[in-house]
């Protein structure tokens, strides 16, 4: 596998950056891993488990080096799904293998329902798709709260509540957004506002993904295999819980993967999940 590779596309709204690890053995698919708003540089440590084949890793409209040109406040899934659909295309590598993590799994199932004919395989690992939740009346106020606590607020109070929000685990009561707010600095986090309000995860997505309702009857007709990941140590938070109700939708078991939500990180952003055994799972859910 050669050093990554980065190159550019433009797009309706933004310019995308993306990165190529070549393998010229044409053995397997291309293989893109994904998420939202979590860049390239979430999956380095991962992408080196799979010298075999060419990897191809993006930073998402508004995250990282994506930056958006037309002004937007929110990203939704259709158009990362349409990012993505342009993306592959430019590829022109026939259909792609996708590992798809978090809002890129929202994603993910975006761009099959839209474009099937693209994706061989979506590996789609806890997408929070919260409308799927018995208790996604208070989630889903959690999740408006949020955002609405950043655009008065800041990152550092609105970061507080998404951690809490992610660590909890089973059902979120009715009210939850109405406790007493978590204190920033409990998790390291800065109180101070800084005036800005471009952030990709708690400003334009936090809605749009978490809201997203995927077309099942168009996945379920897909010919794209759909395999739906939870990890191990996360099957009973928001994330876990919804991918476990969006694996009933599509009538398949969902695959456990080590770790938690984070499990293939390996050290980006600071944080080390489970990375071998991971990347060993997703090679066996690849083959089939």
């Amino acid at each position: 596998m050669t050093e990554p590779k980065t190159d550019t596309l433009a797009v309706p709204g933004a310019v995308l950056h993306y990165d190529v690890r070549s393998h010229g053995s044409g053995d397997h698919p291309v293989l893109l891993l994904i998420g939202s708003p979590m860049g390239a540089a979430g999956f380095a440590t991962l992408a080196g488990h799979f010298t075999d084949r060419t990897v191809v890793t993006y930073d998402p409209r508004g995250a990282e080096r994506s930056r958006r040109t037309d002004g937007a406040a929110e990203s939704t899934p259709e158009e990362h799904a349409d990012d993505l659909h342009r993306l592959i295309a430019t590829l022109d590598a026939g259909p792609v293998e996708i590992f798809a993590s978090s809002g890129g799994a929202v994603n993910g199932l975006a761009l099959v329902a839209r474009h099937p004919e693209q994706v061989r395989t979506l590996v789609a690992h806890e997408p929070p798709v919260a409308r799927e939740l018995p208790d996604h009346e208070p989630v889903l106020a959690v999740c408006v709260d949020i955002h609405e606590t950043y655009l008065r607020s800041g990152m550092g109070p609105a970061m507080a509540k998404f951690i809490a929000l992610m660590s909890h685990e089973g059902a979120v009561p009715a009210g939850f957004a109405d406790g007493p707010a978590p204190d920033p600095a409990a998790f390291g986090l800065p109180a101070e506002d800084d005036g800005s309000r471009d952030d990709p995860l708690v400003g334009q997505n936090m809605l749009s993904c978490t809201h997203y309702r995927p077309d099942f009857a168009a996945l379920r007709a897909a010919p794209t295999r759909i395999v739906i990941g939870v990890g191990g140590e996360s099957g009973q938070v928001l994330t876990g819980r919804a991918a476990v109700a969006v694996a009933d939708r599509l009538a398949t078991e969902p695959v456990t993967f080590p770790g938690g939500h984070d499990g293939f990180l390996g050290g980006e952003y600071g944080a080390t999940g489970k990375p071998e055994a991971f990347a060993a799972t997703l090679r066996t859910v690849l083959t089939g």
